[in-house]
């Protein structure tokens, strides 16, 4: 087997559509109502961040989007349909980041490629964290929305399944229950360092988990220890 595969080109991932909740879909937006929506999307995510979902009102999007609850209500049905729409962008960002996985060599070109994959992944776990949480938290009980993470994680975790399977992975590692493992480390990782505040460096947390995933899922060589630099708070 080849230790690496320099000749493979990841595809390119897939940028999400920012749209718009139920009103939205019913017409077609002009320019200016497609930068209200992503004004109030933005707007969403960051209330849900500072305020915690549950206790997010439409008064404090509004607020924060510096626009009028008319405005939001022509885009928006309410604050769980707005929640929808940036779930639904976190399944297409995760599905397409997924798909970008390209095959994962046990050299040192494998584990550079892994840990530019793991760190794409924190960078859409942060941007999506409220939403992840919502979701994590059980404060989601819309059915659609429930079936929406589980399609994606299926999805997910096929494509993982797929790279984990051809890899040249340790005796005992069974490719599907490996991909469950690499996307719930992954998962749990960043979620307790975000919502639990855990005092970790992020280039530390990425070099870790991409050692991590590397050696004991895809049959890395262990290389060069990398120094553990930063401590502390980002």
């Amino acid at each position: 087997m080849r230790s690496d595969y320099p000749d493979r080109q990841p595809p390119r991932r897939q940028v999400p559509v920012r749209a718009g909740g139920t009103p939205a879909q019913q017409r077609d937006l002009r320019a200016q109502g497609r930068r209200t929506v992503v004004r109030l999307l933005d707007a969403g995510l960051k209330a849900f961040e500072t305020i915690g979902y549950a206790a997010t009102r439409v008064d404090d999007i509004v607020r924060t989007a510096d626009t009028s609850h008319g405005t939001f209500y022509l885009y928006f049905a309410s604050k769980e349909d707005l929640l929808a729409a940036l779930a639904r962008e976190c399944a297409t960002e995760m599905e397409a980041l997924a798909d970008s996985l390209g095959p994962v060599g046990p050299g040192a070109e494998g584990r550079a490629q892994l840990r530019t994959w793991v760190q794409q992944f924190v960078e859409v776990y942060r941007r999506y964290g409220p939403v992840v949480r919502a979701w994590s938290e059980s404060q989601v009980s819309d059915p659609a929305l429930a079936r929406l993470g589980q399609r994606s994680l299926r999805r997910i975790t096929s494509k993982l399944t797929d790279r984990i399977g051809e890899a040249s992975r340790p005796p005992g590692v069974e490719p599907e229950a490996a991909a469950f493992a690499f996307i719930g480390m992954l998962e749990r990782v960043n979620y307790f360092v975000l919502s639990r505040g855990l005092p970790v460096d992020d280039a530390v947390a990425v070099d870790t988990l991409a050692a991590v995933l590397h050696t004991g899922i895809f049959g890395g060589r262990p290389g060069r220890r990398v120094p553990a630099g930063r401590a502390g708070r980002r």
